[in-house]
């Protein structure tokens, strides 16, 4: 078996890891790092609960090498809380009963998190398309559309908010 000495820089941390070339990144979060906040759903790329940001976009893990990943920044669920704090989203997925069973979660959040740093006022629609490889089988996405357009209108007002302030 071919093994590789990786470095992988991981929420903010770098990892020196001896890594299988032929380990997914999904392995790797949860066997080698104990992140297991990334999920393990079909391992086909169909579910997207093994999504992660690279470089502040959505991959599905489960179909990502890490061997391609070195010098990237790689971003889990673990990784997502500000300043001690959970993200916006975190908070209004859990106000707005987002989260049934929760497995599909990490996954959905990062995406929307993704979408929000490209484009931080999107309409239901684009946030239905960017959250659209991810399949949750509790909620029917009327509360997960909900949070993500509450945690639109926080980071909003917490800018409106800045503005005032700086005028």
């Amino acid at each position: 078996m071919d093994v590789r000495l990786l470095t992988l820089n991981v929420n903010g941390e770098q990892h020196t890891l001896a890594v299988p070339v032929c380990k997914t990144l999904l392995e790797v979060l949860r066997e080698d790092l104990h992140l297991t906040g990334t999920k393990h759903g079909c391992e086909l790329g169909e579910c997207g609960a093994c999504t992660v940001l690279v470089d502040g976009e959505p991959i599905l893990s489960c179909l990502a090498l890490p061997i391609e990943l070195e010098g990237r920044e790689i971003l889990t669920i673990e990784g997502l809380m500000e300043g001690g704090r959970p993200h916006p989203l975190q908070i209004a997925f859990a106000e707005m009963g987002a989260v049934q069973c929760g497995y599909c979660t990490p996954g959905v959040v990062l995406s929307a998190k993704a979408l929000l740093d490209r484009n931080p006022m999107p309409t239901r629609q684009e946030i239905a398309e960017a959250l659209s490889g991810n399949l949750c089988r509790c909620t029917g996405y009327i509360q997960i559309l909900d949070a993500v357009e509450r945690a639109v209108a926080w980071v909003r007002e917490r800018r409106l908010i800045l503005e005032e302030g700086r005028s």
